[in-house]
């Protein structure tokens, strides 16, 4: 670029649609008129390169939540590990509300994947050049190829999928299903084996993305709440077995690391005394990235980069987030089981209505949207929703939308395979489960914003 030139821009707004964004323009006239009116800003870089939404240059004195190498006991950041959530690039395939489907997909496109590599090494002795990928069949009913499988097609390597592969996960905010976990279907696990290495092994994330944060007790999808990154309360690793110690002296295949590093502990101690555990830090960090005061203050880092974490001097400030992330992560966790919203009312014609589900949508009223009732079905529909239900935010979208959104029978269009949450209803025998999680969600939503809002003022 010419070291010369100067550069002028105009925020012309958020949000606009194409017309809206043309009539601005035309209000102005011309450029000379834009520049006489001061309606210009003359650009400069930051240090970052950042030419419009500088970041705030304090934020990198706080601490860093990310290690700057995995399973670094020593680090001087927060956590020790770090991961993204699951890559499968086949999702319709790895995902599903039922673990009946699940498996009868998955086993199906095993059976397919296995007989292309039988056919391809014995296609390869007539013709020794022959390239995998002029091989096999692209029939996106049967099986949806990826770089990995081609190669281990290539190389003769068949599949054998069990059933103890399936797991449970978190698709989506507040939307479970279970994953196929084997290895080689999912384009990348990321390092999630080591934080949840077999279904008893228990641990909590936090996953963040763009500012946004949601706990999980499970594996998660890496679209999770955005491009989920999730750092761990623990990891685990695989003991090594010697002549000395082997799994008949332990009883233990993996031994549970912390994922909050001593640094960290030892700086908090300094504030708040000797008391003070890892899951106390592990709150505290959840409590503050719910902030609306350090969102506000450090969004464009937070778009840009991982979250840094702020210590307060006052040790009064450190336990207040930290027991209000403990009371999030309460709600968060166990939103299957949280008492349905009080003041919910649920009508239908029918004595005994049915409680499966297509897709739900708003009320009406006259022609514009209802968001106080949601018409859960032909003979369901759930009114007197507060509206400050919608205030709770994931990801751009409010939880309670997060569930009528993924609630919903879809059909794969390229493989055909069909996604009936109904179904997760059946095989856990909880005909009522989709409709009292909405009524589940509003309560959390609520609550939820009541902690936010009730959080205090930030040293920042």
């Amino acid at each position: 670029m010419n070291a010369n030139a100067t550069i002028y821009y105009h925020d012309i707004g958020d949000y606009l649609t194409r017309e809206q964004k043309l009539a601005r323009i035309r209000e102005f006239g011309s450029v000379g008129a834009m520049l006489k009116a001061g309606a210009f800003t003359i650009l400069q870089p930051n240090k970052h390169g950042d030419w419009i939404n500088h970041r705030d240059e304090g934020y990198e004195e706080l601490i860093p939540l990310a290690p700057e190498r995995k399973f670094d006991v020593d680090t001087h950041s927060v956590f020790t590990a770090m991961s993204n959530g699951i890559k499968t690039n086949r999702d319709a395939w790895n995902w599903n509300s039922s673990r009946t489907s699940l498996a009868k997909n998955i086993t199906n496109t095993v059976d397919f994947y296995n007989t292309q590599v039988d056919g391809y090494m014995a296609a390869k002795v007539r013709e020794p050049k022959l390239e995998i990928g002029a091989y096999v069949g692209y029939d996106s009913t049967r099986f949806s190829w990826d770089r990995s499988q081609k190669n281990d097609a290539a190389n003769g390597k068949t599949y054998k999928f069990n059933e103890s592969d399936i797991r449970e996960g978190a698709y989506r905010p507040f939307f479970k299903q279970h994953l196929n976990f084997y290895t080689p279907l999912n384009n990348c696990v990321y390092r999630l084996p080591t934080f949840f290495p077999t279904p008893k092994h228990e641990n909590m994330l936090i996953c963040v993305s763009n500012g946004q944060v949601l706990m999980a007790d499970c594996l998660v999808d890496l679209h999770f709440n955005g491009d989920s990154q999730c750092f761990p309360l623990y990891w685990y690793e695989k003991r090594e077995q010697t002549e000395q110690m082997n799994l008949f002296d332990t009883g233990e295949e993996y031994v549970r690391r912390d994922g909050i590093s001593d640094f960290i502990l030892e700086r908090v101690k300094e504030l708040c005394g000797p008391k003070v555990t890892k899951q106390d830090i592990f709150y505290y960090v959840y409590g503050v990235l719910h902030s609306e005061e350090y969102r506000k203050k450090y969004a464009v880092n937070l778009r840009k980069t991982l979250p840094r974490l702020p210590l307060p001097e006052d040790p009064k400030l450190f336990w207040a987030f930290s027991k209000a992330g403990a009371k999030l992560a309460e709600l968060h966790l166990h939103y299957e089981t949280l008492p349905p919203w009080k003041d919910l009312k649920e009508d239908s014609p029918k004595a005994k209505p049915s409680y499966r589900v297509t897709k739900m949508r708003f009320g009406k009223e006259g022609k514009d949207e209802n968001k106080t009732a949601i018409v859960y079905n032909d003979d369901v529909t759930v009114w007197n929703i507060p509206l400050e239900a919608y205030d709770y935010v994931v990801n751009g979208k409010s939880a309670v939308e997060w569930i009528m959104e993924r609630y919903q029978v879809t059909k794969h269009k390229e493989s055909g395979i069909v996604n009936d949450p109904n179904l997760w209803c059946d095989e856990h025998n909880q005909p009522r489960y989709i409709i009292d999680l909405l009524k589940r969600i509003v309560t959390l939503s609520v609550e939820t914003m009541k902690i936010v809002k009730a959080l205090p003022k930030m040293e920042l």
